[in-house]
């Protein structure tokens, strides 16, 4: 008798989705805060994640703060609720909005309201998502320079019969007039499928020399 022989391929339920997407947003937000120095260099320790060097901040407060940041997320993935995160880094004297790093979320509603499951490998999910954090770690390439003290603040976009936790608060979308934006990888699990996009505040010096 023939036997079939085929792919190996992971099972994706909800629940493991939000946690693998939550899990991106919160490595992707540590290394978006190292890599465009909105934190010193010593403040963060190196980990290996996805088969790449990562870095976590060691801050407690902040560490706190993405611990609750990852569950709220994972809360709301799970139930189909969640459009978009953007991690926005603003001046510290201004609050002026200098970049805003946007993660569009998809959700396979079918999944959500009839508990079924998909199909992909790990592997594939991790090298789809190796693909965002390289062009992350390479943003000082194509990003300005932030010569200023800056922070950062969190964004949540979802459907609009969510109840908002305390935590949380309704602010502005924090928008940058005419900015430049670049593309970077999506990764799928199926399930949930992340875009990713940064916009920048134009160099007008640059403009005005070119």
């Amino acid at each position: 008798m023939a036997s079939k022989i085929a792919a190996a391929k992971d099972i994706i339920t909800l629940h493991g989705s939000a946690a693998i997407v939550s899990e991106f947003f919160c490595y992707a937000a540590n290394s978006i805060l190292y890599n465009r120095a909105v934190y010193p260099e010593e403040s963060f320790v190196k980990v290996k994640k996805y088969g790449l060097p990562m870095l976590l901040i060691q801050d407690e407060s902040v560490k706190s703060y993405m611990s609750n940041l990852t569950s709220q997320i994972s809360e709301w993935l799970e139930a189909g609720k969640l459009q978009r995160v953007v991690l926005v880094i603003m001046s510290k004297a201004t609050g002026e909005v200098l970049e805003r790093w946007n993660f569009r979320i998809e959700t396979d509603k079918e999944v959500v309201e009839k508990g079924v499951s998909r199909e992909k490998s790990d592997k594939e999910i991790m090298r789809e998502i190796q693909a965002i954090m390289r062009q992350v770690a390479s943003s000082i390439t194509y990003l300005p320079c932030l010569d200023e003290t800056c922070v950062f603040d969190v964004l949540a976009y979802t459907d609009a019969d969510v109840a908002v936790p305390f935590t949380w608060i309704d602010s502005d979308p924090k928008l940058i007039a005419n900015p430049q934006m670049v593309k970077l990888h999506a990764f799928d699990t199926k399930i949930h499928k992340v875009d990713t996009l940064v916009s920048y505040k134009n160099d007008e010096w640059d403009e005005e020399e070119a």
